[in-house]
């Protein structure tokens, strides 16, 4: 059995990091500061959700990367003020080369936020941190030890939908999960897995 230590990258602080947060500074960055910690309140966790459904069928960096385009695209993605965009809104997005411009991902991102803006404050939050996993998984040791979908992550897009929210398959949630803390998905050996 290899050495899950030796296979482990280093950052350029010689720091041990999973694998996936060297290969671009925009990575490095989003791993050390964000990635798998706690994320609450309803406005950020639908910044949470709308971005990981807009990565679906694409790479994460590309999303990175146009993030400050769609914060300023979606109101900083605070649900009351996208529930009252108007077609002339979905228009714009739909031309605004800041963002991704996938119809359906745009059109179930302002739906989202019409169905959020009728939840009492914090129902968001509290509904996807009860499907946190009540205890934590092992660490895992290399990236193929991490899942795409869980249990959890099936049982929360099931309830997402249910609620009347679109673009929230399992991957999504899971994802989901992983970027906002419910799990801790660094490596065994990645410094961000003690300091998280």
């Amino acid at each position: 059995m290899s050495d899950p230590a030796a296979e482990t990258p280093v950052g350029p602080d010689g720091l041990p990091r999973c694998p996936w947060a060297l290969s671009a500074p925009d990575y490095l960055a989003y791993h050390d500061e964000e990635w798998g910690r706690p994320v609450h309140g309803d406005d950020a966790l639908f910044e949470r959700l709308s971005l990981e459904a807009f990565q679906s069928g694409l790479s994460w960096i590309t999303i990175l990367r146009r993030r400050p385009g769609f914060r300023a695209a979606f109101a900083d993605f605070r649900i009351a003020d996208v529930a009252a965009f108007t077609d002339a809104d979905r228009e714009r997005l739909l031309t605004d080369a800041g963002i991704i411009r996938n119809r359906a991902k745009i059109d179930a991102t302002l739906a989202n936020a019409r169905v959020l803006a009728t939840w009492n404050c914090g129902d968001l939050d509290t509904l996807i941190w009860s499907h946190a996993p009540e205890t934590p998984g092992p660490a895992p040791h290399t990236l193929a030890d991490v899942p795409a979908v869980t249990t959890e992550s099936t049982a929360l897009a099931k309830t997402l939908k249910k609620e009347g929210l679109r673009f929230v398959g399992p991957t999504t949630a899971y994802a989901l999960m992983q970027a906002c803390g419910l799990v801790n998905d660094h490596l065994e050996t990645c410094a961000a897995r003690t300091t998280r």
